[in-house]
């Protein structure tokens, strides 16, 4: 019993550390890439990290949840928003979060696997669309709530949505046509 929840937890540890890790360093690469095309305070026009954060939490569930909500602490608390602890622990939760109850609503919905053995075209368009709204509305729900400046607006909610769903698009992308290119190297290669 407790070898079994060792492994457990050595497991959950280590999707938490990983999504922690890199939902970080995907933040600060999309940040010096698109830095021309931030609308406003934690809005932008294109997110990949976006993407990550759905495709972490549809793989790793609860521990991918927590690793970006401690990730996306760090760097709202440290990075551009007001060193406002209430208003950080909200953006991370919200970060972290609202992948994860958009991951519930569609396992429960759409009939999606828990391992994505079903996942579609067209359940991958649900779930990109159901996450950005979500991300899109709680975060600019928040940031009026907590009196941020300059966020919270409708246009603040739409760039995000648009920038959500355009980075979430780009990162899938990247990953096919990556793992395309991955391919036809190895068959060249032999």
């Amino acid at each position: 019993m407790l070898k079994v929840l060792s492994s457990n937890s050595a497991g959950w540890l280590f999707e938490f550390a990983l999504s922690s890790v890199l939902y970080l360093i995907l933040f600060y690469l999309n940040d010096w890439l698109t830095t021309e095309l931030i609308y406003g305070l934690g809005v932008h026009w294109i997110y990949l990290p976006a993407g990550l954060r759905l495709f972490l939490i549809l793989v790793f569930g609860l521990p991918g949840a927590v690793g970006i909500s401690f990730s996306s602490f760090l760097l709202s608390y440290y990075g551009a928003f007001p060193q406002d602890l209430v208003a950080c622990i909200g953006i991370a939760l919200i970060s972290g979060f609202a992948p994860y109850l958009a991951r519930i609503f569609v396992l429960n919905n759409i009939q999606l696997e828990p391992d994505l053995s079903n996942l579609s075209l067209q359940k991958l368009m649900m779930c990109i669309l159901l996450f950005a709204l979500l991300s899109a509305g709680l975060h600019q729900w928040w940031f009026s709530i907590m009196g941020l400046e300059n966020t919270g607006t409708i246009n603040h909610f739409l760039v995000m949505l648009l920038g959500d769903i355009l980075g979430s698009l780009l990162l899938i992308a990247i990953f096919k046509y990556g793992n395309q290119l991955l391919r036809n190297t190895r068959k060249t290669a032999r």
